[in-house]
């Protein structure tokens, strides 16, 4: 066919600093969807995008070409309203297993749509995995016919949401542009306005274990992407969120999810439990439900049995035997003191090398490998006692998982000041 552009003229008109029109953007997505134009090409606009940005208009546009290239998802037609969840990815951030339960013992449907870890951030997917029977995929009227019954859903996204996304997805891991904000930004914003939830929150995370490692940067995606939800009629709020050190005492699958039902039958890490209550309540005030302190369900049991019914309905058995990983490697601390720096991207690199993550998209994970924390920052510790537990089925990994933390822990005599949690919100 003859196409309407020439894929050079798009990227000369990037690399020179111009704007891209609507007309320009809607073919470069549809004609690299297509096939027509190609990995290169699509690398060389990408990488024009990374150094030369977007504006608003632009990247508005971006985001509905590549909603425009898929489906779209209707929950029009459920009793319920609906709201949903995205993080950024981080190390620990097993936040979505309690709370999208948790939010449905109020009445709310969450269409949680997740995705598989890459590198050292872990996938929602995986970790339910190690739960004996789970599966991830559903279909639309599987997805519809829960929300309705159970109120929670948490389940691989279909392969029509956003076609233009995953194949540029893929490309931007392999050509150094992951770090784009306009391709971030409308990477999660196409999937989440194709997906059509009327509610979302979301959690950007920032410090060493994000992929925002400035307060500036995270800030900048956060304002994007709210915009681009406002701008298609989604209720949108973002959440800037501390990501220095892990979420919580574990990283990796099977050791997360044991760390979320504990935090469902009302105890775990504090900080698990505060960001479970500060999302909840963003995303049932979003839903027009005020007034309840959500942490109540988790202390009565009622996100409990939201989770038991979720879990079941996917075929897993919420009563099983969690896997446990065949070795483990405890790491002690070498002196007395107060344990004053815990690296988040150190934890989760070694999570990664024990066999939690994978360095490819095919790769298979190991369900009960991952690093369990026995101290956080602030802490004080005793010159021999553990500081973590490293977990893998093949033992041969703890040598590169000890290279990864080192450096990423220190004691010292006085305790660190703690950053906040939460840091800010943006709506």
């Amino acid at each position: 066919m003859n196409e309407a552009f020439d894929a050079v003229d798009v990227i000369r008109t990037k690399r020179d600093g111009g704007r891209l029109s609507d007309a320009q953007i809607d073919w470069v997505i549809d004609a690299y969807t297509r096939g027509a134009v190609a990995h290169e090409q699509m690398s060389a606009l990408a990488m024009a995008i990374l150094l030369r940005g977007m504006d608003r208009p632009e990247i508005a546009r971006w985001t509905a070409a590549m909603i425009a290239s898929g489906e779209r998802m209707d929950f029009s037609g459920l009793s319920r309203k609906t709201a949903d969840k995205h993080s950024t990815g981080g190390v620990g951030d097993k936040i979505t297993l309690p709370l999208a339960p948790l939010v449905g013992a109020y009445g709310v449907a969450v269409p949680q749509l997740s995705g598989r870890g890459l590198g050292h951030t872990g996938g929602t997917l995986d970790k339910l995995e190690a739960i004996p029977g789970w599966r991830a995929a559903l279909s639309n009227e599987e997805m519809m016919r829960q929300l309705d019954e159970v109120a929670a859903v948490i389940c691989a996204a279909g392969s029509g949401l956003a076609p233009a996304d995953k194949k540029l997805y893929a490309l931007r891991d392999v050509t150094g542009t992951v770090e784009a904000i306009p391709l971030i930004a409308s990477s999660i914003m196409s999937k989440k306005i194709a997906e059509g939830t009327g509610v979302l929150i979301l959690d950007v995370k920032v410090g060493s274990g994000a992929f925002m490692k400035t307060e500036e940067s995270a800030r900048e995606l956060a304002r994007t992407m709210v915009d681009l939800g406002q701008d298609a009629g989604v209720h949108t709020v973002a959440l800037l969120t501390d990501m220095s050190t892990p979420l919580g005492l574990t990283a990796g699958n099977a050791l997360e999810v044991r760390e979320s039902v504990e935090v469902l039958a009302g105890g775990g890490p504090q900080d698990v439990i505060d960001l479970t209550v500060e999302l909840a309540k963003e995303m049932l005030a979003g839903a027009g439900v005020t007034d309840v302190d959500p942490a109540e369900a988790l202390r009565d049991g009622r996100a409990m049995d939201v989770w038991r019914r979720m879990i079941s309905a996917q075929g897993g058995d919420p009563d099983a035997t969690l896997p446990v990983a065949k070795e483990q490697e405890v790491i002690t601390a070498d002196r007395d003191g107060v344990l004053t720096e815990l690296d988040a991207l150190g934890v989760g690199v070694a999570a990664w090398r024990l066999g939690a993550g994978r360095a490819r998209q095919d790769e298979a994970v190991q369900a009960g490998a991952g690093v369990e924390l026995h101290a956080k920052p602030g802490d004080t510790v005793r010159a021999g006692q553990p500081l973590m537990t490293l977990h893998t089925d093949t033992p041969e990994r703890f040598a590169r998982a000890q290279e990864a933390l080192q450096g990423a822990w220190s004691i010292g005599e006085v305790a660190p000041d703690r950053p906040q949690l939460i840091i800010d919100r943006i709506s």
